[in-house]
Parts: C-alpha cells; sequence; structure tokens
C-alpha cells in the first residue's frame, strides 16, 4: 500500500493510498535561461506580433509599466525572474530615450491588499530600488478618479489613470494562468466591479473565461488610444532545497518524505514553529522563456509554453481527487488561509488547471486535507468573516447576494482596503465564485483533518476525521472500483485530461 506524504496546512499528512491509486505529480523544473534581461531585450526587439519596443517609443516621452504582486506560483521565491524582467524592461527604455524619472511602475493588485512600500521593494532587484527615479502608483480600485476606457462594455471599464495618461503601456508578468498575467495584469488596474466579474471555468482555456475576455477588451479598448506592449515570462516550477529537496518531483524524494522520522518531530511541533520552518525552505524560480507582443499575444503564447513545460497527464477523469492543501494564502501576504482560502485554493486553483476536460467525473468526490481552522488574520483578512455570520451562507444565493452588497456599500470596509490595511470586500465572493465550476461538478466535497466542523458545514462541505475515513466515504459514492487520484502539491500544476 503507497504511504503518499501531502501538505495539509503546515502538517506532513501521511494518506495509505490504494494499491491502484493514481499518483499525479508535476514534472520536474526544467532548465532556466542563463540571461533573463537579455532574454527580455531580445523579445522586445522581435515580438510576436507588432512592431518591436523602439518604434512605439517617443523619445523623452512617459511610459506606464504594469506589473502585479508575484503571488503565483505557491511556493514563490524571494529571487523571483520577474524582478530582472522589469529591470531589464527600465534599462531598455532608458536606452531608447525615455529616463526612469520619466516612468511609471503601476502596480496592479486587484482586489488583493493593496502593497506598501516595503513589501513593493521585494518586487524588484535592490539595484532597481535605489536607482529608479520614476513614479510608484499602488492601484486603487476605488478611487473616484479612475478614468473611463470604455463605457459601452459591460460592466463599464474604468481605470487607473496611469494607464491613459501616458504615452506607451508596457506590460510585465508571468503566464500562470488566464487570470494571472498578460491582459488580466492590465484588469487588475481597473475598478472593482469589473474585477469582482472576471470568472473562468477553466484557468487554462480562454472559451469560458469571462476575466480572459474583459482582459482583453480592456486590451483593445486601451491600443485604441495609444501604444500597448506585454512581456510574459514562461516560469518553470519552483525547486525545492533543504527537507523538501526533489519533493514533488521525484518518486525516490515522495518515498524518502514519507519514510523521514523527522516528520514525527515536525508534527509534534506548534503551529507557528511549522510555520516558520516551512518558511526558512529556500525556493528557486527560473525563467524558461520570454515572448513579446500585444498583452494578449504574447501571454496567450507564454501559457501554451507554460502547460506544456509544467503540466501531468491523466487519462480519464477521476472518480474522486485529493488534494493537500497548503497553509498559506493564494495572495501576499502570506498568512494562514481561513476556510474560504482553504477551499479556493483547492476548487478555485488545483481543480480549475486543466485542459480538454474537468479531471473529475460528475457526481464525483474531491477530499482537501486542511484544517479550516476559523482563522482571520487581523485586519488582512477581515472582509472573510461575512461568510460565517449566517449558517449556510455558501449555500444559499440569496443569502449570499444580499451579503455581497452589504459588503460593497460598507464605508469602512472600502476605507480599510483603501488604507491598505486589508483585502477588497467584494475578495471574497469572487473567491467563492470561483469555487463554482469545481462545485457544480462535483457531488461532495470532503474536508479531511477538519478542525471546525461548523465551518465546513457553513459552505457545504462535509467534516470527515481523516483521508482515510475521507476515501471510504468516497468508495461508498461509487459503484464498482472507484479510480482515486492523489495530487502531489504544492505548486499545482496544470492537469492535460483524455478520455473524456
Amino acid at each position: 500500500m503507497p504511504r503518499i506524504p501531502l501538505l495539509a496546512g503546515t502538517k506532513l499528512v501521511i494518506a495509505a493510498a490504494p494499491d491502484d491509486a493514481i499518483v499525479l505529480r508535476p514534472p520536474a523544473p526544467g532548465a532556466g535561461i542563463a540571461d533573463v534581461g537579455a532574454a527580455v531585450r531580445d523579445a522586445l526587439r522581435f515580438p510576436l506580433e507588432g512592431e518591436p519596443l523602439e518604434a512605439l517609443v517617443r523619445r523623452r516621452g512617459r511610459a506606464t509599466i504594469v506589473i502585479e504582486p508575484p503571488a503565483l506560483p505557491i511556493p514563490g521565491s524571494a529571487a523571483d525572474p520577474r524582478q530582472l524582467a522589469i529591470g531589464a524592461v527600465i534599462d531598455e527604455l532608458e536606452r531608447l530615450g525615455i529616463p526612469s524619472g520619466y516612468q511609471t511602475i503601476l502596480v496592479a493588485c486587484g482586489l488583493a491588499r493593496r502593497t506598501t512600500q516595503r513589501e513593493l521593494e521585494g518586487f524588484v532587484t535592490r539595484d532597481l530600488a535605489r536607482r529608479f527615479h520614476g513614479h510608484v502608483v499602488i492601484h486603487d480600485a476605488e478611487d473616484p478618479e479612475l478614468a473611463v476606457l470604455d463605457d459601452s462594455s459591460q460592466p463599464a471599464l474604468r481605470v487607473n489613470r496611469a494607464l491613459v495618461e501616458t504615452e506607451l503601456v508596457l506590460v510585465v508578468s508571468a503566464a500562470e494562468t488566464v487570470l494571472h498575467g498578460g491582459p488580466a495584469t492590465l484588469l487588475g488596474a481597473a475598478d472593482a466591479h469589473a474585477q469582482r466579474a472576471a470568472g473562468a471555468y477553466s484557468l487554462l482555456e480562454t472559451s469560458a473565461s469571462q476575466g480572459w475576455h474583459l482582459g482583453l477588451a480592456l486590451e483593445r479598448a486601451l491600443a485604441r488610444r495609444l501604444p500597448v506592449i506585454g512581456v510574459s515570462l514562461v516560469l518553470n516550477h519552483p525547486r525545492t532545497s533543504g527537507a523538501l529537496r526533489g519533493y514533488p518531483y521525484d518518486p525516490e524524494a515522495v518515498e524518502r518524505v514519507a519514510r523521514s522520522p523527522l516528520r514525527h518531530v515536525f508534527a509534534a511541533l506548534p503551529d507557528r514553529a511549522r510555520r516558520e520552518i516551512l518558511h526558512t525552505l529556500q525556493t528557486e524560480v527560473t525563467a524558461a522563456a520570454a515572448f513579446a507582443g500585444p498583452p494578449s499575444v504574447a501571454h496567450a503564447e507564454a501559457l501554451l509554453r507554460a502547460v506544456e513545460l509544467r503540466r501531468a497527464e491523466l487519462d480519464g477523469p477521476l472518480d474522486a481527487i485529493v488534494i493537500g492543501v497548503p497553509g498559506t494564502t493564494p495572495y501576499l501576504p502570506r498568512e494562514g488561509p481561513n476556510p474560504l482560502l482553504a477551499a479556493y485554493l483547492g476548487l478555485g486553483l488545483a481543480l480549475r488547471l486543466w485542459r480538454d476536460a474537468f479531471p473529475v467525473v460528475d457526481g464525483g468526490t474531491a477530499i482537501l486535507a486542511h484544517r479550516f481552522t476559523r482563522t482571520f488574520a487581523h485586519p488582512t483578512q477581515t472582509p472573510y468573516r461575512p461568510f460565517f455570520h449566517a449558517a449556510r451562507i455558501g449555500r444559499d444565493p440569496e443569502m449570499l447576494a444580499e451579503a455581497e452588497r452589504a459588503a460593497a456599500s460598507n464605508p469602512r470596509g472600502i476605507a480599510d482596503y483603501r488604507n491598505g490595511r486589508t483585502v477588497h470586500p467584494l475578495l471574497p465572493f469572487r473567491d467563492w465564485n470561483a469555487c463554482q465550476p469545481a462545485l457544480g461538478r462535483l457531488g461532495a466535497v470532503l474536508v479531511a483533518g477538519a478542525a471546525d466542523a461548523t465551518a465546513v458545514r457553513q459552505l457545504g462541505f462535509v467534516p470527515v476525521h481523516g483521508i482515510g475515513a475521507a476515501l471510504d466515504l468516497a468508495r461508498g459514492r461509487t459503484s464498482g472500483t472507484p479510480r482515486i487520484g492523489f495530487l502531489l502539491s504544492p505548486p499545482y500544476f496544470p492537469l492535460r485530461v483524455g478520455g473524456a
């Protein structure tokens, strides 16, 4: 009987899997390019489509560089290739006649907490932080001075003025999903209602992604006013080190972690100590390629390459899938996730990273390994509390809509967001909406190892003592021998599903 280690919160859970279980592991990180800056400069000189950067620049003009917080992948790295890409873009603009004093870095935070100056320094290299003389703008989705870009679209597109009061827009991002990077970076600099509407059935397919189409509409409306170009990096999977070296890519590393006696010592430590140890583990993220062109074109090509590099193959949908949910938030700053964010990581992120077909049969079972403790980091996660003020809120659409309207008009919540204290009040509702594509296909969601059964039930899930008991319930829901899969993570990775 195989023993499979899963990271559930800050704990390492060893699951006893059936002999016929399907273990889904991502491929090992590929080789990174030696000089990210040179790759970015070459991409800008030879874009996939449209004119090169040199033809778009007006000497002594103004340029806005749009970036997004590097929240994905999980885990991240202190030395992120996006830092080098931003530096290369700034240097290239200076070479073409736009000094850094005429450049603006626009941080498109979306509905997440607005970035602080201290955190911003981690988005670029130390050298760039010292020598950059331009402006830095942290996007505010509730700014009354947002510029109307296209009032004919639904919802109307209102964007940060740094996008229109300039002579060139340059997007620097990484190809993570259709909602992270490329035109979605531009959408992260729009008003809250446009971002609230940015959903996707699959995070790797554009056809059923309202967020992709909104971002594309914003990009095209902006391109009618001024030149817009983007750079998208293809990132390799994070490379782990220390006690987790090689996990989850190498089968031998998975076996080593499962058999290590140190896991008993680690499990006996307090949650805070385990969290600190996990934070000390070094990871390395490298870039495999860089593409330039219109943001949607560069991002689409980079995303296709990223899927090919990072995907796992699944020959057909599963009857049940076990997903370890790490003890971190999908947004910066990293904190312990509340139950809704834990659900988002498993259902809204891991189970939306598929192509061709949903990885679980209709009516199948998802097992989330996490404690689902009802704690909210203060003040960052305060807007998530309304989800737990009334029973069954996650399953009652009218109650949920009423709670969303109340949150969107809460002056204190809006003020706390604008002051950089917390996330936007609409973000919890968008996170829950991101879980709906999976919930619409699944018959049951079991939370293995749940410490707060009330919170689990309020979201419409079933609390279970452990993974073994959850597997027994999943077998009882299936006629015949079920196909059970174990998703080794983090990082979460693309699944290409066949045989649907």
